[in-house]
């Protein structure tokens, strides 16, 4: 991509409560047991945000207890509540939930998020997911989850009737809806938003993950681990936005990064390395099963992956993890050959699933510049290793070196979400 590409990157975070890592509770002497579920943690986040004129901030359900013994994270409020409270308190960032098409009903998910795009001002967006931890299951009376096939045929069908009942919302029409998994007779009462509906945000890296995220989504929020794969899914997803007629702009991608920032590069690895250590031990073999859906304990740690691991890994049919992630870890792993205990030392520095970035404020500015100049991005979903400071070297040190660059905004220019999206490519944002 020329050096001259018109508009401004985007810049997500994804609020990870604490924290990507384990141990965030840990490092910030701000926080505290209660600071996941407290009022006054998230007013800091959200006004932090907005002091770097970020674009949104994004927070995902936890449909599934996770493991307490490694995730830190395990407390939280539903994401709809949780930025209720926050819309209150802040004036323009985006206010993206993520809410899944597996467990959810799409009349009720329909009118909570549009509720909460009226009372934000039209600064809400969903963030459509297909739920893949089996634990979730048993919350809602079932034994397993569906197939992956049916988990995103339900997806498609349940996107389409929550863009009905939101235009039902608008034009008080009824919505008379007989589908494969849906059969619906209804409106929402709900008054339309100034930006007439949430912004859709589509995650997962699948064939048909993709395909969906072309056809219908406004943003994308994948994961990549390398430029050239960044680049391939960016020229994919846009080609299917045109096929379906759409415009290529009208789609963001929006591809997580984990970042480690400190004033020297030495600083940022040695900040990585003491937050993995504060962390439990077991937490990065951990996190490879989830990813992989094998057990890594079971691995030779000195050994290189086994190729039935990889290939299984690849398989669209293997039931295990986030087919985007495995994609990801198995691709970095062909291209560096590790053993298992050397890939889960780089990943301390180079992302697992979503690729890492660790160095410099200026560094990271370079690789926001080269990313985007290339072509792979529209902008990066953020995930700072500890979420409160890390949120302020963005908003204090990141964005700065951006905005001298001609790469962000020195300013909001848009109230709503859908507008931050639109004047990014230079566009005016209309209200759907």
């Amino acid at each position: 991509m020329p050096a001259s590409r018109q508009g401004h990157v985007i810049l997500g975070v994804n609020a990870l409560v604490l924290g990507y890592l384990p141990a965030a509770w840990l490092w910030d002497p701000r926080l505290t047991a209660r600071s996941p579920v407290d009022a006054g943690y998230w007013r800091h986040v959200g006004a932090v945000a907005e002091r770097g004129t970020l674009d949104a901030l994004f927070l995902a359900d936890g449909p599934g207890l996770g493991d307490p013994s490694y995730d830190a994270n395990a407390a939280r409020l539903e994401p709809t509540v949780n930025w209720a409270a926050l819309a209150a308190a802040t004036e323009r960032v985006g206010l993206i939930a993520t809410a899944s098409t597996t467990f959810n009903d799409p009349f009720e998910l329909a009118e909570r998020l549009l509720s909460l795009d009226y009372a934000s001002g039209g600064r809400a967006g969903w963030n459509i997911v297909t739920t893949r931890h089996g634990q979730a299951a048993g919350n809602f009376g079932l034994a397993g989850l569906p197939e992956r096939g049916d988990r995103y045929e339900r997806a498609a069908e349940f996107t389409d009737l929550v863009l009905a009942l939101w235009e039902s919302a608008a034009t008080g029409r009824e919505v008379d809806h007989r589908g494969s998994h849906f059969t619906l007779r209804g409106r929402l009462r709900v008054p339309p938003s100034p930006q007439g509906h949430p912004v859709l945000i589509q995650a997962g890296g699948s064939a048909a993950g993709r395909r969906l995220a072309g056809t219908r989504a406004e943003g994308v929020f994948s994961a990549e681990l390398t430029k050239a794969g960044a680049i391939e899914h960016y020229r994919e997803v846009k080609g299917y936005a045109a096929a379906a007629g759409r415009s290529p702009a009208e789609v963001k991608i929006l591809p997580g990064v984990l970042l480690s920032l400190g004033s020297t590069e030495e600083e940022a690895r040695r900040r990585s390395d003491q937050l993995h250590e504060l962390g439990p031990a077991a937490y990065s073999v951990q996190w490879l099963s989830g990813s992989l859906g094998i057990d890594a304990s079971a691995l030779s740690l000195d050994e290189p992956f086994p190729e039935d691991v990889l290939r299984q890994a690849l398989d669209p049919a293997f039931a295990g993890g986030s087919i985007g992630f495995r994609q990801s870890i198995v691709g970095q792993i062909r291209q560096t050959r590790p053993t298992v205990r050397e890939y889960l030392r780089q990943t301390r520095y180079t992302g697992s699933g979503h690729h890492g970035f660790t160095g410099t404020p200026e560094q990271f500015a370079d690789h926001v510049e080269d990313w985007y100049r290339s072509g792979a991005i529209d902008g990066f979903n953020l995930q700072p290793d500890v979420l409160a400071d890390g949120l302020e070297v963005i908003a204090d040190e990141v964005v700065p070196l951006l905005r001298r660059r001609g790469l962000f905004r020195h300013e909001y220019e848009t109230t709503t979400l859908r507008g931050h999206f639109a004047a990014a490519s230079g566009r005016k944002a209309e209200t759907v």
